[in-house]
């Protein structure tokens, strides 16, 4: 625990109790407001995408306006803490407050922290990565061979060329030195049909002196905008947006009749236009079914897979789409078992040598044991929701584990006895949701995190004295 002084002076006011006290005035009229009696207890999140206050926003018989005027009464409340957080160069603060009859107040803030990240959608969790760099199972998965595809019938580069020029006359080309320096930096060979829509246009906005009409013209294809040959890049992992608490409850799942393997990434796809949004790539690398060089559209609303849009470069040209709809990257798969209380069940019904990710959540009016999951050799990730484990040092015999979501309790359990997992590379401490708990899942991360070495996740204590309650 820290008073705040330990960091920087530019951020002070982070740490001022006056830069809270709107927020906790706010906080407190609206619980009398809705319970009769002011709140002894508040919380939040405040960041700079958003905040959650857990205050009710009316609908005002007045109208739009009155909405638009209570909206703006929350909003001033939190500005002086969004000023706060740029001065201390902080990108997000939870806080609890006790609040006492006579408006005295004891404030705690748990600070945003490179080890530590809040889960999403779920406030008052806290999501710790262990091993720098370390990324799910499933972001370090690599294409399998495709020995026996082979391009389309439709892959045509030389219709595909003409074409092209038809279409876009006057288009300045890339030389074969510049198609050979963009293979070199990629480590790759150019498809043919990719060279042959470079040598009629290098889609540089540079070759036409700042005419958007022109640059639109000779540097698009249809429903896609060509990237400069300089632009071209592999879509690796990295590259797409990754959640630990999303992706190690994740499989890859490669179904023998898929066009596209569910991957998150492939060093055999070239990223060559985009949509203003999804990107469209060559696929060197496709599944069973699918052909080499066939287009795929690569979404920017998932972290996973790619759907089939064209079994050639030159059928895209062409306006010979077609759409794979199946993402095997969401398919069922028994190495995925979730208990609830829409898929009832047990453990012993769900262990199997196969089982990477075991999820049981609360819906059942009855705990779980993990006895029959002990020693399964793929079993990766565990999530378990508070109060659904019988037993939680039973997770001590999962010995392949890499992820575990408990709540506080259980994580409780584990410190308490010694017995956390060695081999994890992340976990999440959850609250269950609730603002009550916000305090133990700041305390449990710093616990987990200082067993591991890792800097501690920073808080800060601060006293006031807010206005009586009317």
């Amino acid at each position: 625990m820290t008073d705040g002084r330990s960091f920087s002076r530019s951020g002070a006011s982070l740490f001022d109790f006056a830069t809270w006290a709107p927020v906790l005035q706010l906080q407190r009229a609206d619980g009398l407001r809705r319970n009769g009696v002011p709140p002894t207890r508040v919380a939040g999140r405040i960041s700079v995408q958003g905040w959650d206050l857990g205050v009710e926003r009316q609908a005002s018989p007045a109208g739009g306006s009155a909405r638009i005027e209570g909206m703006q009464v929350e909003i001033d409340a939190v500005r002086l803490v969004l000023d706060a957080l740029q001065e201390a160069r902080v990108g997000e603060v939870s806080f609890t407050a006790q609040i006492g009859q006579g408006g005295h107040t004891v404030l705690r803030l748990t600070v945003s922290s490179p080890a530590a990240s809040t889960g999403i959608g779920r406030p008052y969790t806290e999501t710790l990565v262990l091993v720098e760099g370390a990324v799910p199972e499933p972001w370090s998965r690599l294409p399998d061979p495709s020995p026996s595809a082979v391009p389309a019938p439709t892959a045509d580069p030389e219709l595909l060329e003409r074409t092209l020029r038809e279409r876009m006359p006057g288009a300045i080309g890339a030389t074969e030195e510049e198609i050979k320096a963009a293979e070199e930096r990629l480590g790759i060979v150019l498809p043919d049909e990719l060279k042959a829509v470079f040598r009629v246009t290098r889609a540089l906005w540079e070759d036409w002196d700042g005419d958007v009409e022109m640059y639109d013209r000779y540097s698009e294809i249809p429903g896609f905008g060509l990237l400069p040959l300089g632009a071209l890049y592999l879509p690796d992992p990295s590259s797409r947006y990754l959640a630990w608490e999303y992706g190690a409850g994740q499989v890859v799942v490669k179904p023998p009749d898929a066009a596209v393997q569910g991957l998150v990434g492939s060093p055999g796809w070239i990223v060559f236009a985009d949509n203003g949004g999804d990107q469209a790539a060559i696929d060197l690398t496709p599944g069973p079914r699918g052909h080499t060089g066939q287009i795929i559209l690569i979404s920017h609303e998932q972290s996973t897979g790619a759907h089939l849009v064209a079994d050639s470069l030159t059928d895209l040209v062409l306006g010979r789409t077609r759409s794979d709809h199946r993402n095997p990257w969401h398919i069922d798969s028994p190495a995925v078992a979730r208990i609830n209380g829409h898929k009832p069940g047990n453990v012993e019904d769900a262990a199997h040598p196969g089982l990477e990710v075991l999820s049981i959540h609360t819906g059942q009016d009855r705990t779980h044991s993990l006895a029959a999951a002990a020693g399964l050799p793929r079993l990766r990730t565990l999530k378990a929701e508070p109060g659904t484990l019988a037993d939680p040092l039973d997770i001590t015999g999962l010995t392949a584990l890499e992820y575990l979501e408990l709540g506080t309790a259980d994580w409780r359990a584990l410190l308490d006895a010694g017995a956390v997992p060695e081999g994890l590379l992340a976990v999440t401490v959850s609250g269950d949701g609730r603002a009550e708990f916000h305090d133990e899942v700041a305390t449990v991360a710093n616990e987990i995190l200082a067993l591991h070495g890792l800097p501690l996740i920073p808080q800060a204590l601060i006293e006031g004295a807010l206005d009586p309650a009317t």
